[in-house]
């Protein structure tokens, strides 16, 4: 994979002290997001497609509570990108969140949940597992260096992550937050879910 500056990624590796969002996270101009954004309840998510347990809770979860609670328009689903994990899995995950948005919005949730249905290839051969969604989505292997490689967008990211490890205060992967209210970061089944939106209504 080509290299990227690591010291665009430098916000994905801080360790900073556990605590939940006491509040709920400032909108981003950037926030991808599905769903009726005029619904009651807002659900956020922080992962990093390049996460194990994202991987796992895309794979267990996510079809079943996006059928329920976003193509039904009764939440307002928002993805956020957070790096994490050790060098090659933040080289990963970047670089897989900057193809997707490189991809458009209209792509942006087919291609992140293409690179979570990947692992654990992803972890093996990721330049080869990218391209492959890449050239699935029309996109040549010239486009897909270019676009991995991007510094402006590279340092854009690197800016969003900062932003919620230090103002959203988010420190792991995945971590929900219901209408401002932070479960314990980490997998959570649909029923936690459930419960969480019941309560936030």
């Amino acid at each position: 994979m080509p290299s990227i500056d690591r010291r665009l990624l430098v916000a994905g590796a801080l360790v900073l002290a556990a605590a939940a969002c006491a509040k709920a996270p400032t909108p981003v101009p950037d926030d991808m997001s599905l769903g009726n954004p005029h619904a009651k309840v807002t659900v956020i998510e922080y992962a990093s497609v390049a996460c194990p347990v994202c991987g796992q809770w895309y794979r267990e979860v996510w079809p079943t509570f996006k059928a329920r609670y976003i193509d039904t328009g009764k939440i307002h689903f928002v993805s956020r990108e957070m790096l994490v994990g050790d060098t090659g899995e933040v080289t990963a995950a970047a670089a897989g969140f900057l193809l997707a948005r490189c991809l458009g919005r209209d792509k942006y949730f087919d291609v992140t949940g293409a690179i979570y249905a990947s692992q654990p290839g992803l972890f093996d051969d990721p330049r080869g597992v990218l391209m492959s969604i890449a050239k699935a989505n029309g996109m040549d292997e010239k486009t897909f260096d270019t676009c991995v490689t991007d510094s402006k967008a590279l340092a854009a990211l690197d800016r969003r992550v900062e932003r919620y490890s230090k103002v959203d205060r988010v420190q792991a992967t995945p971590t929900f937050v219901v209408n401002g209210a932070a479960l314990t970061p980490g997998y959570h089944p649909l029923a936690d879910l459930d419960a969480a939106i019941a309560a936030a209504k």
